[in-house]
């Protein structure tokens, strides 16, 4: 069957709310309206108004609500509408959510799963575009997870709700109807933790995750064989093996990403190829990310985001230093 991404993500919560009737979600606009992107459209009428439930506006509410069921033996999926709107829940998230296994010493769990449209590319207004996601890989207990294709993104999401701790599905709006590829009917996971090699090649790798995926592929396009492509697809916990695998292979590295450079994921990235593949390394690893600028208005979003003509100039900074 073929599906977009949004399609994917709304057959994994249909097969799985099928099997469990634990399985309860929360947020928004997500009965009636089927969500902002209409990701849960049509759930509400097949599975009932209690088992998908519209929330006031209050997402501090809401996910606090989520963290008390999941303690109590349900599996409370959250749909925050925009990235931008996830901060006041901060303490909720940060504070209880990821921390609930290790202050009962293992005695609860928190089975929740967060989905959040984030990042830019759909001439959004402010706090719609945001892509913070470091924010979370830096918190403890928290696993923080980005599809790019619709593939992974049934299969991700699967593992997500499965998993028995809190996990941040992220899903990049800007990609939700721009790819269509078959998807197996079936349900299936795609294990958290473990990055896919999009492209082979031998002379540049480039890591990137959500719909910078799909530039950097553009980009290795232009240079037939010669660059190796990672899509991460879980942040935390990271897949470092095939990352420095790669790096030791080509001896150039790229991270993409659309969010701030400054204490951004890419420099993560680049300090564990440092520890583990420094004496394998031809040139310095670049990063091709976001401006330390406010997510701009629309005018300016194609100046903001990288893109694969930016990511081609990196590659051939490197080919030739």
């Amino acid at each position: 069957m073929k599906l977009t991404i949004v399609d994917a993500i709304r057959e994994a919560l249909k097969s799985e709310m099928a099997k469990d009737e634990t399985i309860i979600i929360l947020g928004e606009d997500i009965g009636k309206n089927g969500g902002v992107f209409r990701a849960t459209d049509e759930l509400q009428h097949q599975f009932g108004d209690n088992r998908v439930i519209d929330t006031p506006l209050s997402e501090i509410g809401l996910v606090g609500s989520a963290i008390g069921m999941a303690a109590n033996g349900l599996k409370p999926i959250v749909e925050i509408q925009f990235m931008g709107f996830i901060y006041n829940c901060f303490d909720q998230i940060i504070s209880h959510a990821a921390r609930l296994r290790t202050r009962t010493r293992g005695k609860l769990s928190c089975p929740l799963v967060i989905r959040v449209p984030y990042s830019g590319g759909i001439h959004a207004p402010e706090h719609h575009s945001e892509s913070m996601e470091a924010i979370f890989t830096h918190t403890p207990g928290i696993k923080v997870v980005i599809p790019s294709t619709p593939t992974d993104a049934k299969g991700l999401l699967l593992s997500a709700i499965r998993d028995p701790d809190p996990v941040i599905f992220l899903e990049p709006k800007r990609i939700y109807r721009a790819i269509k590829e078959e998807v197996p009917d079936e349900a299936y996971e795609t294990p958290l933790g473990k990055a896919r090699v999009v492209t082979e090649g031998t002379e540049v790798t480039i890591i990137a995750w959500g719909a910078m995926v799909r530039e950097a592929v553009m980009a290795a396009n232009m240079h037939e064989g010669k660059i190796e492509v990672i899509d991460v697809r879980t942040l935390f916990p990271l897949d470092e093996d095939t990352i420095i695998n790669s790096v030791k292979k080509t001896g150039r590295a790229i991270i993409v990403a659309e969010a701030p450079r400054t204490c951004g994921f890419a420099a993560d990235i680049i300090a564990c190829i440092n520890d583990k593949a420094f004496s394998h390394i031809k040139a310095p690893v670049k990063r091709v990310t976001g401006f330390d600028t406010i997510f701009p208005l629309a005018k300016l979003e194609k100046l903001y985001l990288p893109d694969a003509k930016k990511i081609d100039m990196a590659i051939e900074k490197l080919i030739v230093y």
